[in-house]
């Protein structure tokens, strides 16, 4: 099966089958946002970013057991349905460590620029980019027998960066990490999986760079 991370709410996930993980992709609630869960293949422990909205939707995709859930950043449409499924399934909270007072649900595990967080076997790089909220973090997975998976929640869209609401110095802060942190250090071939809407990769988008730079958003 071919993966396109072309999901729309009430529809069926989109999968991507890769030698150590699994990824899933669901779109829930009224903004339409992404949720992704994470399966290690090598001991079936799962990782879910984003419990977004539609906890039913999200506990379905999760099945019977869920290590932990991390939330990209602190606006509520990227943690409506945490409650409900931290409830249900025990996982632990992830979140970045300047955006967790922003969560109602407690963070367990706070998250700091260079972290790495591992599902099962598989591990993550935690990268914390500025701009579109003080804390948000994206997720990186370098796929050893492949090219870098980037959860970018908001902060990295297919067209520009995330929305920084007219604000100059939050959109020179994050358009400078997003440079540095994810363009300067991936390959063209990264896979960029945001938190609305589908699916790009860096080679498609860093053509456009200086003009996201001088439109300033």
């Amino acid at each position: 099966m071919t993966y396109h991370g072309a999901v729309k709410v009430g529809g069926p996930p989109d999968v991507r089958e890769l030698a150590h993980l699994i990824i899933t992709k669901v779109a829930v609630g009224p903004y339409d946002n992404n949720a992704y869960l994470l399966r290690c293949r090598a001991t079936d422990e799962q990782l879910l970013i984003d419990a977004a909205a539609d906890a039913p939707v999200l506990l379905e995709t999760v099945g019977d057991d869920l290590e932990t859930v991390v939330t990209t950043h602190r606006h509520q449409d990227h943690w409506g349905a945490l409650a409900e499924v931290v409830a249900t399934t025990g996982a632990r909270t992830a979140a970045g460590e300047h955006d967790a007072e922003g969560i109602d649900v407690p963070t367990e595990l706070l998250l700091a620029d260079g972290d790495r967080l591992r599902v099962g076997e598989v591990e993550l790089t935690v990268r914390h980019l500025v701009g579109h909220t003080p804390g948000a973090i994206v997720l990186i997975y370098d796929d050893p027998q492949g090219h870098p998976h980037v959860f970018t929640g908001d902060c990295l869209f297919p067209g520009g960066v995330g929305n920084t609401w007219g604000d100059p110095e939050a959109f020179r802060t994050l358009f400078r990490d997003v440079n540095e942190k994810i363009f300067d250090a991936l390959p063209d071939e990264a896979w960029v999986y945001p938190g609305h809407g589908n699916d790009t990769t860096l080679g498609a988008e860093r053509p456009h760079l200086e003009e996201w730079r001088e439109r300033g958003w």
